[in-house]
């Protein structure tokens, strides 16, 4: 009966068709051009409406996929989404190692990540590290020198025998990833592969225990966008099947002993719709090699990433870090590590890993992430999204394949170019603020200081593994506004930046607010007020005030009443600054005016400017 009167009372609804629905966003629009207000036009190189309908997406061919089921884009798992917690160690003996491994266990990791020193790589250093943990309980993963990462091995595998470990039961990986060597420190590593064949066969007995690394987060800590993240992870991870395969490994066990370590960045939507991509088009990879589904699954650790992490109001870094790892979560991994908001600038204190984990645990034990399978199935939008970003990555690693896959394009710098490249535009459209950064280029913290705090990188020298090869960056996206602020921080004299604010109030207060943000970027003390009679007054007080640079805040109307008379009467005193972009520029720059700010302005180029004026 209840079923009944609902479907009488949906019938009572006609749907709105698609035109419906546009000619009523039209009317909102009050005339405003659609494309340019509503259409996300992505950096992956297609856009998005800004509504979808069922229609849409009963063409997908996943539409219909189950989770747990091939192809695998709603998730590996049918119950559940569960994921481990984890931490990475980093410590100076495995005594220390293992006492903060011990430390962190009851604290909510399940997943540990130990970093072995190449010298350090030996049956006693394991026995020492892995004291008292449970093997058949914690996740384990391993990083180390590349030469060393096949005897890691075998030790292991000799520990967990000696522990008498079921080998159904023990998870976690080893970071065994030649091809990354060659992207990030420019050393030819490739002859290594020889060693893959053996460290999978090593570990057969172990399945859950993965021998082979796709290390990709690597590239998003350089920059790439996301469909390049997952188009290069493909074909990384297809130069180790085919590697594994021709030399004699059965397909299966090839398969299901890679590991993918992914980068998440800060596209909310796109880094959801990139893991079930990712699932998706993996099983594709998997499929021209064997028919086996089960071992078409992507196994997937997410790592949120550095590249849009920053040192000045590093505590932002919780709010970016977080959003990242709902994507991870929303999108289904099977581990995720959340890196430190402290990161950037040293190495990360207790209480910055205790956030970390954190972060991480509320999105389990209070958002219940875990307990909700696909939870972005059924909505339109990210099910156009996850198609429409797979067709962009499978154009990238198709490309790759055709040019000698991915193994040639690294040693011949290919791929290390192109993201580079994209590094190179993505700084160059968060100096235009094309690309927000809160904090660095968008609403800094007025009276922040650094305190001393250094960009890590900065301090970093050239390990002794680097060769000729290109090699990616690892710059930061606001690496290029803290340099800024850390140079006018050292300067004799930190710049006073005054706002004459003058005329109509609503235009003098969002000017001023505008010019305080575009100047405190650089380090720059600003002074707002509340308004002037006249500019003479205005500039007799910013004087008074000390200031290096007098910002005129007002009406582009007004600016040709105020803006000469109020440059004549500076007469050099301090620099002279237009908040806008007025009709009567032209004008004004005929009198002599130079220095205009608004949206168009790129800021950092701009700041950089204004320092060298400044003698900075």
């Amino acid at each position: 009966m209840a079923d009944n009167k609902e479907l009488k009372l949906f019938s009572d609804f006609t749907a709105p068709t698609r035109q419906e629905w546009l000619d009523k966003i039209q009317v909102d629009l009050k005339g405003a051009d659609f494309q340019k207000k509503m259409v996300w036009r992505t950096n992956e190189g297609f856009s998005m409406q800004p509504f979808y309908l069922k229609e849409d997406v009963d063409k997908l061919p996943t539409v219909n996929a189950l989770p747990g089921e091939y192809p695998y884009v709603r998730g590996n798992k049918k119950a559940d989404n569960n994921w481990h917690v984890r931490q990475d160690i980093r410590c100076a003996s495995a005594k220390e190692a293992n006492e903060k491994a011990l430390d962190i266990l009851n604290r909510g990791i399940d997943s540990l990540g130990f970093f072995i020193p190449s010298g350090d790589v030996s049956a006693e250093y394991v026995e020492t590290l892995l004291e008292g943990i449970y093997v058949e309980c914690v996740e384990l993963n391993f990083i180390t020198c590349q030469k060393k990462s096949l005897e890691l091995a075998k030790i292991l595998v000799e520990y967990f025998k000696k522990k008498g470990a079921d080998p159904q039961k023990v998870e976690g990986s080893i970071s065994f990833d030649p091809i990354e060597k060659i992207l990030t420190k420019g050393k030819d590593k490739s002859a290594l592969l020889a060693n893959a064949k053996e460290m999978v066969e090593t570990l057969a007995e172990w399945p859950n225990f993965r021998a082979i690394a796709v290390n990709a987060y690597k590239l998003t800590n350089a920059g790439a966008y996301s469909y390049q993240d997952l188009g290069y992870a493909l074909a990384w991870g297809n130069e180790y099947m085919a590697a594994l395969t021709e030399a004699g490994v059965a397909a299966e066990l090839a398969a299901q002993n890679i590991k993918f370590n992914l980068g998440i960045n800060g596209v909310y939507f796109m880094e959801i719709a990139k893991l079930r991509a990712a699932r998706m088009l993996w099983a594709q990879v998997v499929k021209q090699y064997t028919d086996d589904q089960e071992s078409a699954k992507m196994h997937v650790c997410a790592y949120t990433t550095t590249f849009n992490q920053t040192v000045f109001d590093s505590y932002v870094n919780m709010l970016r870090s977080q959003t990242e790892a709902m994507s991870a979560a929303l999108g289904g991994v099977e581990s995720m590590v959340v890196t430190p908001f402290d990161a950037p600038y040293e190495i990360p204190t207790d209480f910055a890993e205790r956030i970390a984990r954190n972060q991480q645990l509320l999105l389990k034990e209070e958002c219940h992430f875990n307990r909700i399978v696909d939870v972005a199935g059924g909505s339109y939008f990210i099910e156009e999204l996850t198609s429409a970003l797979a067709g962009q990555a499978w154009k990238l690693f198709l490309a790759t394949e055709e040019e000698g896959g991915f193994l040639k394009a690294a040693l011949e710098g290919k791929v290390q170019t192109a993201i580079n490249e994209t590094s190179v535009a993505r700084h160059a459209n968060a100096g235009k603020r094309k690309e927000f950064m809160l904090g660095t280029n968008q609403f800094p913290n007025f009276t922040e200081k650094s305190e001393g705090k250094a960009p890590l990188e900065s301090k970093c020298s050239k390990c002794a593994c680097t060769g000729d090869i290109p090699a990616i960056g690892d710059t930061r996206l606001a690496s290029d506004f803290e340099n800024l602020r850390l140079s006018t921080e050292k300067a004799a004299k930190v710049p006073v930046a005054f706002m004459l604010t003058i005329g109509n109030l609503a235009m003098r207060q969002a000017r001023a607010q505008f010019s305080c943000n575009f100047l405190a970027a650089a380090g720059y003390k600003v002074i707002d007020n509340l308004g002037f009679s006249t500019v003479e007054e205005g500039v007799d007080k910013a004087l008074e005030a000390g200031a290096d640079i007098v910002v005129l805040c007002s009406s582009d109307d007004e600016y040709a009443e105020y803006a000469i008379p109020a440059y004549k009467y500076l007469d050099g005193r301090a620099m002279f600054v237009v908040a806008g972009a007025p009709a009567c520029a032209d004008d004004l720059k005929a009198a002599g005016i130079e220095n205009f700010i608004h949206v168009r302005v790129d800021q950092l180029k701009t700041l950089k400017e204004y320092n060298a004026k400044l003698g900075i």
